[in-house]
């Protein structure tokens, strides 16, 4: 199995609104083929191909004292590799 490096991370609460423009503005930039992600001083440029994997995930995690739900969303590639599209319907 290969080693895993964490590239950039970022975690903050914001409002439904705030992450609902976050999630356009990602949608708008993989449309395009090319993001750029900031913090401080270091940046990750990403150059998306036309297929990738979509992984969609949703958990739930009962702790001493609360429930707690979590929704991931995914994407994976591997430069150069040109798969074909499959998957789940999401309605």
């Amino acid at each position: 199995m290969g080693r895993e490096t964490v590239l950039f991370k970022s975690e903050e609460k914001k409002s439904a609104s705030d992450i609902a423009q976050t999630l356009r503005l990602i949608a708008d930039k993989i449309d395009s083929g090319t993001m750029t992600l900031k913090q401080g001083e270091s940046d990750v440029q990403l150059d998306f191909p036309g297929t990738m994997t979509l992984e969609l995930k949703v958990e739930e995690e009962q702790g001493r004292h609360q429930l707690k739900k979590s929704f991931e969303i995914e994407l994976e590639w591997v430069p150069g590799d040109t798969g074909s599209p499959s998957g789940a319907t999401i309605l």
